[in-house]
């Protein structure tokens, strides 16, 4: 790891711990999430296959068009309902929730709350 804060160590730690019971199956993908300083990250995962099935965070395209400006909370729940959206189109409505070893707080939480007012179960 090298010279990582201890914040970040923690972080690892709770990530290999939650991803040890968590997998993502064609019936039920996983939902991974990824908060940056700045952005924020959601796709739909299938483990079996390793492939993405679908994808959004604050740097897509069309989220841009939307121009959602304000609290990084209100942001994140943007992105919550436009990968709900757009996994609804796909025929997902069942996920597994991946936190990623972050807190399920904040911006984490925002995401969720959208993606599940849009329509995914977990």
């Amino acid at each position: 790891m090298g010279n990582t804060s201890p914040r970040l160590k923690s972080r690892l730690k709770r990530k290999k711990r939650i991803r040890k019971n968590i997998l993502g199956n064609q019936d039920r993908p996983r939902l991974s999430v990824f908060r940056s300083a700045k952005h924020i990250y959601a796709q739909i995962i299938d483990d079996t296959k390793g492939t993405t099935l679908v994808s959004a965070s604050t740097l897509d395209k069309e989220f841009k068009e939307i121009g959602k400006e304000g609290k990084k909370a209100e942001i994140a729940k943007a992105v919550g309902s436009l990968i709900g959206k757009r996994a609804l189109d796909k025929g997902i409505a069942k996920v597994v929730l991946d936190r990623n070893g972050f807190l399920y707080h904040g911006r984490i939480k925002a995401l969720s709350d959208g993606a599940r007012e849009a329509g995914l179960n977990f």
